[in-house]
C-alpha cells in the first residue's frame, strides 16, 4: 500500500480523537482552550518518545518507513494542531484578553518543548 494511505488513515484517526477530547472537554468564553493544549502537549510527548523508538528499532533493522509515518507523520499530525492554537490566541487576544493569550502562547510552546524533550528522554535508545 502507498505511504500516502497510511498518512491519510493515521490523519483520520488522529483527527478523530482530537475532535472527541475537544467535544468533552469544550472550551468556556474568555477560558483557556485546555483541550487544545493538552492534545498538543500530549503528541509532543508521543512524537517525543516515538522518535526515539522507532530511531532504536530502526537501527535494530525493526522499524519500518509506514510505521513511521502512520503514527508520526498521520496520527500525530492529525490529532496536534497548531492551526487551531493559533486561532484560539487570536481569539482571546480580540476579546481583549491580551494577557490571557500571550501567556496561554508561552504556556503551550514551553509544556510542548519539555514534553518533546521528555518524551524523546524516556524513549528507549
Amino acid at each position: 500500500m502507498p505511504l500516502w494511505i497510511w498518512v491519510a488513515l493515521g490523519s483520520a484517526a488522529g483527527g478523530v480523537a482530537r475532535y472527541a477530547i475537544a467535544r468533552l472537554w469544550p472550551t468556556v468564553p474568555g477560558g483557556w482552550p485546555l483541550a487544545t493544549m493538552a492534545v498538543n502537549v500530549v503528541g509532543s510527548f508521543a512524537i517525543g518518545w516515538l522518535s526515539a523508538l522507532l530511531a532504536s528499532r530502526a537501527a535494530a533493522g525493526g522499524a519500518t518507513e509506514t510505521l513511521r509515518v502512520f503514527l508520526m507523520t498521520g496520527v500525530l499530525g492529525g490529532f496536534t494542531t497548531y492551526s487551531a492554537f493559533a486561532l484560539e490566541t487570536v481569539t482571546l487576544g480580540s476579546s481583549g484578553e491580551m494577557l490571557r493569550a500571550a501567556a496561554y502562547v508561552v504556556v503551550t510552546v514551553v509544556l510542548c518543548l519539555a514534553a518533546a524533550l521528555a518524551g524523546r528522554a524516556l524513549g528507549p535508545g
